[in-house]
């Protein structure tokens, strides 16, 4: 959608309370940046799904809705989309949440009700940032990655590791984890290269492997048990991956272990 040969911003506008969509939406004067308002919606999980489709230029979202976690959301968007200009809404004063987002690469943080000259003074401020970074695209500068997107995708990477480790016994799949942190599977997959230089299933096996040490300590637990436990549904399985690990066997260990402990 252009006009005159002007580059249209694309906005999307994200808010639970639908008065300060509709707000957002009628009382800014877009036109006056050359943006216009694509889509917006009322719930954290339809917002995701909006972004994904309209890819926008533009975000303004709440980060304190139902079933959503701001944070981890804002780093996923500025992992994948890292041209896109982000202002937060929020009606909370969390100094901390706010130096979190700013470092993930939000553009402004702006409390609930905003002033007129505080949105447009964000419009104005994102709209350069787009234009900056068009002319550096246009003059054939290579874009490098910017500090924020470092950072979301370490951030991104830091919560997909715990999820991972607090969800090790179960059938975890890559799909799983990349939903909780809301990026694509092949763009987790990307982060936890660059950033714990390993992949999903040597993270996600070398956790139950530690986990597995830990429980061949007791020597009431059959191995099998123990296998379990961590989340391998296959014995033959579970002693590959012990092997490829450890370079013994799960007797092996458990046996030297006992001599280390000066057990018979």
């Amino acid at each position: 959608r252009c006009c005159k040969g002007v580059k249209m911003y694309k906005v999307v506008i994200i808010d639970d309370e639908p008065i300060i969509v509709e707000g957002l939406s009628k009382a800014v004067p877009w036109e006056k940046w050359d943006c216009y308002v694509a889509a917006t919606a009322e719930s954290g999980q339809s917002g995701v799904e909006i972004i994904q489709k309209e890819n926008p230029d533009i975000l303004f979202s709440d980060i304190r809705m139902p079933g959503m976690d701001g944070l981890a959301m804002i780093a996923a968007l500025k992992s994948e989309h890292p041209h896109m200009q982000i202002a937060i809404l929020t009606g909370f004063r969390d100094f901390e949440y706010a130096r979190e987002a700013i470092r993930l690469g939000v553009t402004r943080f702006l409390l609930k009700p905003s002033k007129m000259e505080e949105l447009e003074e964000a419009v104005s401020v994102m709209v350069q940032n787009l234009s900056h970074m068009k002319e550096r695209t246009e003059d054939g500068k290579a874009v490098q990655e910017e500090p924020e997107e470092t950072a979301a995708g370490s951030f991104i990477a830091q919560n997909a590791v715990k999820y991972i480790e607090e969800n090790y016994m179960e059938k975890l799949k890559l799909s799983d984890v990349a939903d909780h942190v809301y990026v694509s599977q092949w763009h987790l997959s990307k982060i936890l290269n660059q950033h714990v230089e390993k992949s999903f299933s040597d993270i996600l096996n070398q956790t139950r492997i530690e986990k597995a040490k830990e429980l061949l300590w007791e020597p009431s637990l059959r191995i099998g048990d123990i296998a379990e436990k961590v989340g391998f549904l296959d014995m033959a399985h579970f002693s590959r991956v012990f092997k490829k690990f450890t370079g013994l066997s799960a007797n092996e260990f458990r046996n030297q272990m006992k001599s280390e402990k000066g057990q018979p």
